[in-house]
């Protein structure tokens, strides 16, 4: 038998002269559950009106429903603010907020760029050569 069926019996039970306790003595029950057993207990349903019957009721119309929750285009007004202001960011703080938004992984990093590497050349020009091979060989 639950706590509450018991409480209810010795309310049906209680003589009709004696008086009832004042609210917060009623039940005796003190402390932080007392609050949360208030709340969970069902108020009883107040005398007014049913509120299942349709008498009273304004009929709203469906077009006008639907007009209400159709959705707007904003589309022409972002337009014009987008296109208002023409201030072009510097490329290096484009490139800051880019890398910020980046994820630490590899596969969110750009491959890097490798710089191509350029044929080197001689220093020496054909004439150079001639004259070392005149003085190294001794060919006139």
């Amino acid at each position: 038998m639950s706590a509450s069926l018991l409480r209810r019996g010795l309310e049906l039970l209680e003589p009709p002269g004696r008086a009832k306790a004042p609210p917060g003595l009623q039940r005796g029950r003190a402390g932080p559950r007392a609050a949360g057993a208030a709340r969970r207990r069902k108020r009883a349903p107040e005398p007014g009106r049913n509120k299942a019957t349709v008498k009273g009721r304004v009929v709203k119309s469906a077009i006008e429903e639907y007009h209400k929750k159709k959705p707007v285009d904003h589309l022409r007004e972002n337009l014009k603010y987008m296109l208002k202001g023409r201030l072009v960011a510097d490329k290096a703080v484009t490139e800051q907020v880019l890398a910020q938004n980046r994820g630490r992984k590899s596969k969110d990093q750009p491959p890097e760029k490798t710089e191509k590497k350029k044929p080197e050349g001689t220093v020496f020009t054909e004439e150079d050569f001639r004259k070392f091979e005149r003085e190294y060989f001794g060919v006139p």
